[in-house]
């Protein structure tokens, strides 16, 4: 049996309580000699105690191990002089230094949830975001300019390298897909401002030339203002969306309201060699330490983190455990066994834990 290990941050918040719930699921899932959970520490609590956000230690943890799971960073109090928040800042490290280009966003209706749009149900909403994560407007952090408090700017990077491997990480993805609810087709959707900017019209034509290498895929284009209302009014249509870091950013959170909202939201930003895993939404430190958190992003980000180490080690184990926690979450939610807060239950973060372990039982 393989040993993967996983570098694990709890991070601030609620990330403790929504990374110790994960934990046991995957543990449930896989066996507890499957996965290997190694604690280390990072984020904004982190660097109030010692002034490093992401230690030397836990970096080399990250691009080392098998995989990483996150629970969440940041603390709106603690900043940088410049007002920016640290906790973002152990994100943008791991994402430019192990170079964690594709951020996935799948966009999911699950059964037992109720979408605030009132025409779709259980299966009616199934997409993914695909964003590119090292390069857009985003890759000037730290690096804009503000002159005599009069003037500022950011500069918007777009090249070929990162255009051409996020729009294939995407049209690949579709092929492993169903394709999009509403007609079944595989389908890429670039989401742009390519009628104003030519930053954007690039990357559009990029994408175009990496379609040609995709002829079972189909290829769809959205400015970033129309497909806001695209995603509300037929997001049954979509089934793989690319977008610049920022654009992407956006529409991810747009996308995650119409399935159920950021509680049940997983993401994972993925490279070449490296892949973290953490829930969608921020660290909640209202909420924080009083198991109300739902745990049930992160839980699905590990879904997803299972589903990546199968298909980079040819591990089928893990796909099944993968399967059978998606499964357990769309029974508890389903049949009301344990509703989270966020969703309109009473259930603690630590219920809808032993619902999900369970429901695998």
């Amino acid at each position: 049996m393989a040993n993967y290990r996983i570098a694990t941050i709890e991070g601030d918040g609620i990330g403790p309580e929504v990374a110790q719930a994960t934990i046991k699921v995957l543990s449930e899932a896989c066996g507890a000699a499957k996965l290997d959970f190694q604690m280390f520490e990072g984020g904004a609590g982190h660097y109030m105690k010692t002034g490093q956000v992401l230690p030397d230690d836990t970096f080399k943890a990250c691009r080392d191990l098998d995989a990483i799971l996150h629970g969440a960073a940041g603390l709106p109090s603690v900043t940088y002089p410049d007002g920016t928040e640290v906790g973002n800042d152990l994100h943008l490290r791991l994402r430019f230094q192990l170079d964690l280009y594709a951020n996935v966003r799948p966009v999911k209706l699950l059964p037992g949830v109720l979408s605030p749009l009132r025409a779709f149900q259980d299966g009616g909403i199934d997409y993914v975001i695909v964003r590119e994560n090292t390069e857009g407007l985003y890759a000037s952090r730290g690096a804009g300019v503000l002159l005599r408090n009069e003037f500022a700017s950011d500069s918007l990077v777009i090249t070929r390298k990162g255009t051409e491997r996020v729009a294939k990480f995407a049209f690949e993805l579709s092929r492993k897909r169903r394709g999009a609810p509403r007609d079944g087709k595989r389908r890429v959707t670039v989401c742009d401002k390519a009628n104003i900017l030519r930053s954007y019209a690039f990357f559009r034509s990029v994408c175009d030339e990496v379609h040609t290498g995709f002829p079972d895929v189909e290829i769809d284009y959205a400015y970033a203002d129309a497909i806001t209302v695209h995603m509300v009014k037929r997001p049954d249509f979509y089934d793989v969306i690319v977008a610049e870091n920022m654009f992407g950013d956006i529409i991810s959170d747009l996308g995650a309201a119409t399935a159920g909202g950021m509680g049940i939201s997983p993401s994972g930003e993925i490279g070449d060699a490296n892949a973290l895993f953490q829930g969608a939404h921020g660290s909640a430190p209202d909420i924080a330490g009083q198991n109300l958190a739902s745990p049930v992003a992160t839980i699905l980000s590990g879904v997803m983190m299972l589903r990546w180490l199968a298909d980079r080690h040819e591990d089928t184990s893990l796909e099944d455990a993968a399967d059978r926690v998606e499964a357990a979450v769309g029974v508890v939610l389903s049949e009301k066994r344990a509703v989270p807060v966020d969703l309109g239950g009473k259930a603690t973060c630590s219920d809808v834990t032993d619902a999900i372990c369970r429901a695998m039982n």
